[in-house]
């Protein structure tokens, strides 16, 4: 061993008897997220789009879900040279319902030296209420007319040659197309969610030219957007949402830095030295107390695992080839803190920012994926068995007085067990009296055994 070595190796002894409590904690957290403040709006919003592949069909690039929950799956893993290939995993998933989206209007952006310029929007000649309510502060105190005198002036002569105008205008100068599209509060029927102010948000179409976007765009106006026209099984999307807010917070749960000693004068909980004398001055990077939580945050690359439709559409949404229960993506007595997922939904593995209930945006990739772990294919038939599911038959009810209980499957037929076990499924009835009095002879006589066998 080289004199090197042999340094190293000490140090390494030094380092493993000396581990003991440290007075210092180095700051936790990446200072190009600052300012830690509150987001503007509760949405996620997309700062940004994929970039357009005129080779592609005309499509959507994001999606608005409202997060209902947690739960988790065991699957075959199908990736060639990974340890677990071909065998099971348990992964932590999590459940985004997503109603129907409506599309309410079309505008085009043409490229400048300063960024994009609108061109125009044509807005719907229809629109629900639940749109309008988010141009009010107050709707039943208000007049509620919005959109009412474009609505009257569309279906005059002089508006439709206007409108005209404008998609002529977009098909010849727009450089960029975007649709309108809102939420639909009301498909969701979710009275924890407690909003009736639809979320509203600009989706890019990407993929072929300029006229196929705007046909692409008219044919979507005023009509639905499933999310399955987004996104498929298999995908990878990245999430935009705001995270769970923890209102004012101090260093230690902010940034993660040690407590002081305990006898420190004024507290322990602090930051001992916040700077040098000169300059006369807080640096940004010291950590401070402030606002924790709320922020805006994007995740990329999510994995699709699962898109599946409405329970009223498909009552075996969480059915696979190797769990042939008929049961719903809903647990039995539904998500904690959000309810039954009625509408389309869309799984994601892992976890996903912000807390049940708020309206999270789902974008398409940014770039296109090139690991292993993201080109990895669900297979169809072998979907993930969803598990945090019980199946009940029957409501359930007391026993009766024989003790004989309700099974929650029918016991299954052929010869008993060598064991004198209960079918699978089956519950073993009540003990009686008589039972009771056999297991305590049993139990004197073993006794009995032991005291003759120990003398």
């Amino acid at each position: 061993m080289c004199i090197r070595d042999r340094i190293q190796s000490l140090y390494f002894i030094e380092y493993l008897v000396m581990s003991h409590c440290k007075f210092e904690h180095p700051r936790h957290g990446h200072l190009g997220f600052l300012p830690r403040k509150r987001s503007r709006q509760i949405r996620g919003r997309c700062r940004s789009f994929p970039k357009d592949d005129t080779t592609q069909k005309p499509h959507l690039t994001s999606f608005m879900v409202f997060k209902a929950g947690m739960t988790h799956i065991v699957r075959d893993v199908d990736r060639p040279g990974s340890k677990v290939n071909k065998k099971e995993v348990v992964e932590p998933v999590t459940v985004l319902e997503a109603p129907p989206m409506a599309i309410v209007g079309v505008t085009g952006y043409r490229e400048t030296p300063i960024g994009l310029k609108c061109i125009g929007t044509v807005w719907a000649h229809h629109v629900s209420s639940e749109f309008r309510r988010r141009y009010y502060r107050n709707w039943k105190q208000s007049a509620q007319k919005a959109f009412g005198k474009y609505k009257a002036f569309a279906r005059s002569k002089s508006g439709k040659v206007a409108e005209n105008r404008t998609l002529k205008a977009l098909t010849t100068k727009a450089s960029v197309i975007r649709v309108v599209a809102h939420t639909q509060l009301r498909k969701l029927r979710n009275h924890r969610v407690g909003n009736k102010k639809a979320h509203i948000q600009e989706i890019q179409i990407n993929g072929g030219d300029i006229k196929a976007k705007m046909s692409f765009a008219k044919s979507l106006l005023e009509k639905e957007v499933r999310i399955d026209s987004v996104f498929e099984q298999s995908e990878s999307c990245d999430v935009c949402a705001v995270t769970k807010g923890h209102g004012f917070e101090g260093v230690v749960h902010r940034w993660g830095v040690a407590c002081l000693p305990r006898k420190t004068h004024r507290g322990l909980r602090k930051v001992a030295c916040i700077g040098a004398w000169h300059p006369a001055r807080v640096m940004y990077s010291v950590a401070r107390a402030g606002q924790n939580g709320y922020h805006h945050r994007t995740h990329l690359n999510k994995k699709i695992y699962r898109i599946g439709r409405s329970s009223s559409v498909d009552p075996k949404q969480a059915t696979t080839a190797y769990d042939l229960t008929e049961k719903v993506i809903t647990p039995m007595g539904g998500f904690v803190g959000y309810g039954t997922v009625r509408n389309d939904f869309i799984m994601l593995k892992g976890s996903v920012a912000g807390p049940r209930r708020r309206v999270i945006t789902l974008r398409r990739n940014m770039a296109p994926q090139t690991t292993r772990m993201l080109k990895e294919k669900i297979i169809e038939d072998l979907n993930p068995e969803v598990h945090r599911h019980q199946r009940q038959d029957g409501p359930r009810s007391l026993p009766d007085q024989e003790g004989e209980e309700h099974l929650v499957r029918p016991p299954q037929e052929g010869p008993p067990s060598p064991r004198g076990e209960a079918p699978q499924g089956a519950r073993r009835p009540r003990r009686g009296p008589q039972d009771q009095e056999q297991e305590v002879k049993r139990r004197l006589t073993r006794l009995q055994i032991r005291n003759v066998i120990s003398h």
